[in-house]
This record gives structure tokens, sequence and C-alpha cells, in this order.
């Protein structure tokens, strides 16, 4: 079995501040739990360790008093609450608790964006920092892995994604059986508790449309048709999956070039295995006709992961002209233009598309393939 350590072990302790709250955001089963437990074998202070979908918790900490937290607290200088979203009025419990007890230092975890943002966010403005947790990282992965190693562990995380779970599982079926269970147990009930949605036919079915859409344009009246429902409702649907972690949106670059297309999205899964079991193929990548749409997939996800992990600051786009010219990632950081064109057979090789070059020739464009990736997302 083995033991990976995540990036962002050392961040958590780093930020583990006096008078602050510290947010551990990911989606379900990417192991924040196993990450508090990791940290907490490195305290050298007094904790208390709540779990906040327990109603014993809940109860205790109802009463909205000093006293009352200064009781439950006792001599602890470290508040630990897994799943702390499920506590009624989090925000501001732990905001009365930061501004009244001295030296208390606050660690939460968090599910969904949701309710993160709107049960802590306001309350907690300028005394909270966010650390998102994504499924392994193929830096994390890659420290327990030779090189022989590697490519095939590559193709099959293009099949069944980088849950952490999953390294333990030998097999085609129970990994099969994981993400089935984890699509319908776990991804499916928190999406449908956020705003008491009950139609979990209609977010599979969406879902199962944005899969076979990665890499194009999503229109929000296409799908609201083909799902019987409305564009406003296909918005809110979408907006949910993106709050939960399970969905990444990317918006159109423009600077007002006339020919440029920016009122389109694009849509990816945070996980290929998500995606996979959501369209049920599983099948090795030999049989496959959309092996390219899972190395867009797979590539964008593990950038988005070292983007945040490395705390780089980037505005991040897709391309296209009405005559179709494209690129499929383009990052604004720094004053600079970085453009990357994604494909997965390294001896197919793209030029800068002509309206592009000519209108931002101070950008920099790379193709990422097989032979190069690594350098991109390490």
């Amino acid at each position: 079995m083995r033991n990976l350590k995540r990036e962002i072990q050392s961040k958590i302790l780093k930020n583990l501040k006096k008078n602050k709250v510290l947010v551990l955001a990911g989606a379900r089963r990417v192991g924040k739990t196993e990450l508090v437990k990791s940290t907490i074998s490195k305290l050298e202070e007094p904790y208390l360790l709540f779990n906040g979908e327990d109603m014993a918790v809940q109860e205790l900490l109802q009463r909205r008093t000093v006293e009352n937290y200064k009781h439950v607290l006792g001599d602890k200088k470290i508040l630990i609450i897994d799943e702390a979203q499920k506590i009624p009025e989090i925000g501001l419990k732990l905001k009365l608790m930061i501004d009244e007890i001295e030296g208390l230092k606050i660690l939460v975890t968090g599910s969904s964006a949701f309710d993160v943002s709107n049960k802590m966010g306001e309350p907690l403005t300028g005394r909270m920092k966010t650390i998102r947790l994504f499924p392994l990282s193929e830096k994390e992965l890659r420290e327990t892995e030779t090189v022989t190693e590697h490519k095939d562990r590559l193709h099959q995380r293009l099949i069944f994604g980088n849950y952490p779970e999953l390294i333990h599982l030998s097999n085609i079926e129970d990994k099969t059986e994981y993400l089935r269970e984890l699509v319908d147990t776990y991804l499916l009930k928190d999406i449908l508790a956020l705003e008491n949605i009950r139609n979990a036919s209609k977010i599979k079915n969406l879902l199962r449309l944005i899969a076979f859409q990665i890499g194009g344009e999503v229109s929000y009246q296409e799908l609201g048709t083909q799902l019987g429902m409305s564009k406003n409702s296909v918005e809110k649907y979408l907006e949910l999956l993106e709050k939960v972690f399970v969905l990444y949106k990317v918006e159109g670059f423009s600077r007002n070039l006339r020919k440029e297309i920016t009122k389109t999205s694009r849509w990816y899964f945070h996980d290929n295995g998500l995606r996979n079991i959501i369209v049920a193929n599983m099948n090795a990548l030999p049989l496959r006709q959309d092996v390219g749409q899972l190395w867009e997939n797979y590539i964008i996800s593990e950038r988005l992961k070292r983007l945040s992990y490395s705390e780089i600051l980037s505005n991040k786009y897709f391309w296209r002209t009405y005559d179709q010219q494209e690129i499929d990632w383009v990052e604004e950081r720094e004053g600079k233009l970085f453009a990357f064109e994604i494909k997965w057979n390294p001896r197919k090789k793209v030029k800068v598309p002509a309206a592009w070059e000519k209108g931002y020739p101070d950008s920099t464009f790379v193709q990422i393939t097989q032979a190069n990736y690594l350098e991109w997302i390490l």
C-alpha cells in the first residue's frame, strides 16, 4: 500500500495562525480527512476535533456565546472541524470565536464551495484563508513511481482518474465500482442537498452531455432543449456542479478583436474517472475513440492543480474565432499571454493560428503532448 505525501501538507501548518480560520476545501473523498489526521500528528499544541455532520456537535455549538465556546474549548488552542459547513450559522460562530478568544487557531474542512463561501465567507472576510485540495496530482504520484511504471499508470489514470483510494485497488472491477459508488452516493447526494434539488436523473443526464463535449463550446440553450428544461435551469445546475468541485468552467478570451468568440464556455471535469463513469465507458485507451478528449481533460485538470498548489495568480481561457481558428488553453499572468495547444500525439505538429499571432504577437505559444507535459504540470 502506497502512502503519499500531499503537496499542501506544509501549507496547512504554515497557515494555521492565531485568530484566523483556515479552510481546507475540496470534493468528497479527495483526502481532506486523512490530511487533517496527518496535520494533527504534527501539532504541538492541544487541539479539539469535531465532525460537523455529528448532531451532538451541532447542538454543542448551537448557543452562540463567548462563554459557551470558552467552556467547550477548555485549554485547547486549536479547533478543528471536519465538514464544518454542515453546522448552521457556522460563519458567525467561527467569527465570534476568533474575535473573542485570544490565540485560538481554527482549521475547518468543507466539501462544497457553495457552503464555504455563503455560510463562512461573508462573516469571515479578512479572517479566513482557503486552500483547495484536489484528487492526487501527477507530482504526488510520481514520488512513488519508477520511470518504467509511470507510462502504464498514466494510461490507467486517463481512464480511472486520481482519487486517492483508487491506488489501493488492483483490478478494473473494484475501481469501476468505487467510482460508481462515488457518483451515486456522495457526489449526487451533495448536489441534491445544496438547494433541495430532487431530480438526480437530470443532473446525471446533464453531466453525460457535458462529458461528450469536452474541448468544445457548450450551448445552454441546446442543453436545455435536450434535457427538457430551461436555459436558466441548465446554468443553475452547472453552477452547482462547479461549486461541489465536479466541473470547471473556462470562458473565451478576447481583447475585442472582431472575430473572437466570447459568449460560450467550455467545461471540464476535475477528474477523468468521474467523466468516464458518467458515460459508462471504462475501456482501455486502444479501444476508445475519445483519447484526445481524455488527454485534454486530464492535462487541464493537472494544470489547475499546479496553478493552485503553487499559488500562481492566472486568468484562464480558451480562444476561438468564428472562422474556426482556436487554442485550447490561454493563461493571462504577470502582464503576459501564454497559449497552449494540447495534443495526445507528439508527432502531430500544430502551428500558431494566424489570427492569434497577428493579434497577440508578444504572446508565447507551446504545444503540450506526451513528450513534454511533465514540464507544464510539475
